[in-house]
């Protein structure tokens, strides 16, 4: 997880956004969620007022592998500003960008509904694409959840548009409050160590190395640190890899084995050892629990 990450983090678990999201969604009755920029999940999936029509959708791996697509293109298309695009299937969603100064870290987003009232030609078309796809939702459930979907008008998507670049802005202040003050928090030359940890996670990194770079002794640097962060070098370098590891097992492409040596690990058993220790399980189990959506939000060359 980089340092963009971990501020979307910290935005989508303060009061702010809990606050402003409570009253869009009443106000709306659309979804809305803050994630990062490059994030594979689909960004409603288990969401409280998530589409019905769209979590079906989700779970099945075809068709999950459509939605992804169109937010591969919500998200390239929106970095400079609000976008809305339609799916495969005719629902839109709205995505608008969250800066830090010229850079995009994140997005608000928020849709699953139709612009036009669904009608017996529209779900058609939906359940041709799907077939397209290999998967049948020619079935009452799936046609009913079609038909209770959310028609929202374009002027009104553009209005809620307009209010997500709103509170964009506000966050985008929150965002440089909060890079102030963790950075004078720490010593420059702890910000700069954990920087560098994280850009290098996958060599062979050792305390020489990292204090040399900070132009600190060993000693110094090592008894600093711990005190700063609460954990000792070797305990720091080993959770930032497993923070690594928890992304990469998002992808059913890669083995677990490929996994442990990508984030530096040396052997597998002690990558599986470390594992069960940080994250409280196996790195298999931890694959086994994600939903469908987030097991094929990495399955398909979208970046």
């Amino acid at each position: 997880m980089n340092a963009h990450e971990m501020l979307i983090g910290v935005l989508a678990r303060s009061e702010t956004f809990q606050r402003y999201e409570h009253a869009y969604v009443e106000m709306t009755g659309m979804p809305l969620a803050l994630r990062p920029a490059g994030a594979w999940q689909l960004p409603f999936h288990g969401l409280h007022h998530e589409n019905p029509f769209c979590a079906r959708i989700a779970e099945r791996s075809h068709t999950c592998a459509a939605c992804l697509r169109l937010q591969q293109t919500l998200t390239q298309d929106a970095r400079h500003g609000p976008v809305t695009r339609s799916c495969v299937f005719g629902l839109c969603e709205t995505a608008v960008p969250v800066k830090l100064g010229p850079e995009t870290i994140g997005f608000l987003q928020t849709g699953q509904v139709l612009r036009k009232p669904p009608t017996a030609a529209s779900y058609q078309r939906a359940v041709v694409e799907a077939a397209k796809l290999g998967v049948d939702i020619a079935n009452e459930p799936m046609q009913r959840s079609y038909f209770e979907t959310p028609v929202v008008p374009q002027r009104k998507l553009d209005a809620a548009a307009s209010l997500l670049a709103i509170f964009a802005d506000q966050l985008e202040l929150i965002s440089n409050q909060l890079v102030v003050q963790a950075a004078n928090d720490d010593p420059p030359f702890i910000v700069r160590a954990k920087l560098f940890i994280r850009d290098h996670h996958a060599e062979d990194l050792s305390l020489r190395q990292v204090a040399s770079h900070v132009n600190t002794s060993r000693f110094y640097f090592c008894k600093r640190f711990r005190k700063v962060t609460g954990l000792s070098f070797t305990q720091f370098v080993t959770r930032t890899r497993i923070e690594k590891a928890k992304n990469l097992l998002l992808n059913p492409n890669l083995r677990i084995s490929e996994i442990a040596f990508a984030v530096g690990f040396q052997s597998l058993t002690h990558f599986n050892r470390m594992f069960k220790k940080i994250a409280g399980q196996s790195p298999s189990d931890d694959r086994d629990r994600l939903p469908a959506a987030d097991r094929m939000s990495q399955a398909a060359p979208f970046a």
